[in-house]
C-alpha cells in the first residue's frame, strides 16, 4: 500500500496548481506555463473548448423553441439569472445550476456564477479600465478599510503587459484618475451619442464622455479575428474577437505543453503542512464520480472567483488555521463589495430620423468619475465616486411587442426604425465594510456535500447617497443635452447585480488586518496566491477585471522568481 501511495503522490504532483479557469485563472495558467512550470488547472465545471463548444453562436431567435425564453424548468435551474434577465435559451448552458449550488441570502444578494472552463470570461461585459492612485490611495486617505500595499506605479507595467496580449480598444483621454491603456483603435460613437457628448461636455466643464474601453478587437491580433458587431458575445465568440480564457490565455498555456487541465474537479480545501509552513496541495471532489483525491504542487494560485476562492479558504481547516486558511487576521470572508447598479436616467430625442448605425456594437459610452477628485470637486454628501455607462439607439420591431395593432400596416411599421433613445446608468464605489461578509453554512450543503455560503451584504448610506446623486446628475445631463420624456430611475438593485463582487481575502500591509501581502501571497503561507476578486482591498468605481489580469500576471512573475530563489 505504501508503494502505491507514493506512486499516486508522484503522479499527482505538479510544479503549480491553478484553481479555476476564468479571467484570472486563465492568466495564471498562461504565465506559469510560459515560465516553464508544469501546471495543473482545476475547474469545477465541464470542459468548454473554443468554438466547438459554443452551440448557439450562430443561431437566430427563431431557431429556439420559445424564441429564446427559458422553459419553466430552466427558470428554476437558473433562477438567479432568470430573475434579473441575464439568461436565456442561447446562453443558459454557461450559467451555474442554482439547484445544485445553493446559497443563503441573509440580505438580498445576486450571485451569478459560471461553472465551466473559461468561467464567466465567456459572458462578461468586457469593459476594461485601469485603476489609478486615486483608487489605490483612497483607503489610506479617508480611513475606510486598510491601505493597499501597492500603488499605480507597481501595477502600471503589468496593465500594459496584459493589454497588449488581451487587446483593448479605446481612445486616450489623458485623465490622471483614469489612466489611458495600450489601445487598439476605438469603436465609434453613433450620431446621438456624439450629440450627447458635445452637449454634456459643453454644459459641464468637469465631465467627459467617451466610447467604452473594451476587450474587443477592432483589428486582428495574434491570430484572433476582429469584432463582427454581432453582439452575441455571451454565447461564445467564434472569431475570438473578445477576450476570454477559452480563446486567448488557455490556448497560449496549452501551446507550451506544460498545462494539464482537469474539468469536473471541485477543490474542497487546501492541504497545509505544519512542518514546512506552506500548502502542499489541494483536496478535490470529482463532480461526476464523487471520488475524492489529492493533488500536490510547490505553488498554488486560487482563482475560483471571489466567493468561490474564499469558500475554499474558509473550508481549509487545520491546527494552524482553525478559522480558515491564512485567516490570522480574522478578515477572511469580510469586506465584500460590489458596485451599485441600475440607477440613472433615460430619454428620447427628436431629429436624427435620417440616420442609423451599422451592426450591433457590443459596447456603449462611458462618463468617467468627476466627483471627489480634488478640493474643487469635493462634496460633503459622500466619499469616493461613480461613473456612468450607457448608450443610444433606435427602437426596432420589438416596440410592437405589447401593441394592440394588427394587420399589414402594423407589420410594415415594424420594419421602420423607431425614435432615438439614450440612457445612462451609474456604477458607484462600495466601501469595504467589515460587516459585509460571507460565512460557511454547514447545514445547507451543495450536491456534493460541501458547505455552502451565507451571504450577508448590503449597500449602506454612503452608497445610497451616491445613488441619489447619480439619479439627479443623470437627469440633469439628459435635460441639458436636449432629451425629452426623461425618466430618472433607481431600481434599488442589491449587491451582486453589478457582477463585480470583490474582497473577502484582501491585500494589505499588515498581517494583523489583511489576508494577503503586496504580491497576493497569503501572509502565513507564501506559496499560496490569491489573484481573483477576493484579493481586492477597495472597489473603485470602474470595472475590475483588467486589474485582476494585471495583478495575476505580476503575482505569477513573482512566484516564479521566488521559486528560483527557493523562498517558497
Amino acid at each position: 500500500m505504501a508503494n502505491l501511495n507514493v506512486k499516486a503522490v508522484q503522479q499527482n504532483t505538479y510544479d503549480a496548481i491553478v484553481i479555476g479557469s476564468g479571467i484570472s485563472g486563465g492568466w495564471a495558467a498562461k504565465e506559469l506555463c510560459e515560465k516553464g512550470l508544469k501546471t495543473l488547472v482545476l475547474e469545477r465545471g465541464r470542459m468548454v473548448k473554443h468554438v466547438e463548444d459554443y452551440p448557439t453562436m450562430n443561431k437566430e431567435t427563431w431557431d429556439h423553441e420559445l424564441r429564446g425564453a427559458l422553459t419553466n424548468e430552466d427558470q428554476k435551474i437558473h433562477r438567479v439569472v432568470n430573475d434579473i434577465g441575464f439568461g436565456g435559451e442561447d446562453n443558459k448552458h454557461f450559467y451555474a445550476n442554482d439547484i445544485e449550488n445553493p446559497y443563503t441570502e441573509v440580505k438580498p444578494f445576486i450571485w451569478i456564477r459560471g461553472h465551466q472552463v473559461g468561467g464567466k470570461s465567456i459572458m462578461w461585459g468586457k469593459q476594461c479600465y485601469r485603476w489609478s492612485d486615486l483608487d489605490f490611495e483612497a483607503n489610506a486617505k479617508d480611513g475606510h478599510g486598510v491601505d493597499w500595499p501597492i500603488r499605480y506605479k507597481d501595477i502600471a507595467p503589468w496593465y500594459e503587459y496584459v493589454e497588449k496580449f488581451a487587446g483593448i480598444s479605446g481612445a486616450p483621454l489623458g485623465l490622471p484618475h483614469l489612466p489611458d491603456s495600450h489601445f487598439l483603435p476605438p469603436m465609434e460613437l453613433n450620431c446621438v451619442e456624439r450629440h450627447a457628448k458635445e452637449q454634456i461636455e459643453s454644459n459641464f466643464e468637469d465631465r467627459h464622455m467617451i466610447i467604452g474601453r473594451v476587450a474587443h478587437l477592432t483589428e486582428p491580433l495574434n491570430g484572433r479575428g476582429q469584432c463582427q458587431y454581432r453582439n452575441r458575445c455571451s454565447r461564445g465568440c467564434p472569431y475570438g474577437a473578445y477576450f476570454s480564457s477559452n480563446a486567448v490565455t488557455l490556448p497560449a498555456a496549452e501551446a507550451t505543453g506544460n498545462m494539464t487541465i482537469r474539468p469536473f474537479s471541485m477543490v474542497s480545501s487546501l492541504i497545509y503542512d505544519d512542518k514546512k509552513e506552506k500548502a502542499t496541495g489541494v483536496r478535490v471532489v470529482d463532480t461526476e464520480t464523487m471520488e475524492e483525491m489529492e493533488f500536490y504542487a510547490k505553488v498554488i494560485f486560487c482563482n475560483g472567483s471571489t466567493l468561490g476562492t474564499t469558500s475554499i479558504l474558509m473550508n481549509s481547516i487545520s491546527d494552524r488555521f482553525p478559522n480558515g486558511f491564512g485567516n490570522d487576521s480574522g478578515e477572511l470572508g469580510h469586506n465584500l463589495m460590489d458596485h451599485t447598479y441600475k440607477v440613472g436616467a433615460m430619454g428620447s430625442i427628436d431629429g436624427f430620423d435620417d440616420k442609423y448605425y451599422s451592426g450591433r456594437r457590443p459596447n456603449g459610452i462611458y462618463i468617467p468619475r468627476y466627483v471627489n477628485l480634488d478640493e474643487k470637486t469635493k462634496t460633503d454628501a459622500f466619499v469616493r465616486g461613480f461613473g456612468f455607462q450607457g448608450g443610444a439607439g433606435r427602437s426596432n420591431w420589438g416596440s410592437g411587442v405589447n401593441s394592440e395593432d394588427f394587420g399589414g400596416e402594423f407589420k410594415e411599421k415594424l420594419f421602420k426604425p423607431g425614435p432615438w433613445g439614450f440612457f445612462i446608468t451609474g456604477f458607484a464605489e462600495c466601501l469595504p465594510y467589515h460587516e459585509n461578509q460571507v460565512a460557511l453554512n454547514h447545514e445547507v450543503t451543495d450536491k456534493w456535500g460541501l458547505p455552502t455560503l451565507n451571504i450577508d451584504c448590503e449597500f449602506k448610506e454612503n452608497e445610497l447617497a451616491m445613488n441619489r446623486q447619480i439619479k439627479t446628475d443623470a437627469q440633469e445631463m439628459l435635460e441639458k443635452a436636449g432629451f425629452k420624456d426623461i425618466l430618472a430611475f433607481d431600481n434599488q438593485s442589491p449587491p451582486g447585480h453589478g457582477i463585480h463582487e470583490m474582497g473577502t481575502a484582501r491585500m494589505g500591509r499588515d498581517p494583523k488586518s489583511s489576508v494577503l501581502n503586496g504580491f497576493n501571497q497569503v501572509h502565513a503561507a507564501k506559496n499560496v496566491f490569491v489573484t481573483d476578486g477576493a484579493c481586492m482591498t477597495s472597489s473603485s468605481c470602474v470595472n475590475p477585471s483588467l486589474t485582476y489580469m494585471a495583478l495575476t500576471a505580476r503575482a505569477a512573475n513573482h512566484a516564479v522568481e521566488e521559486l528560483k530563489k527557493q523562498n517558497i
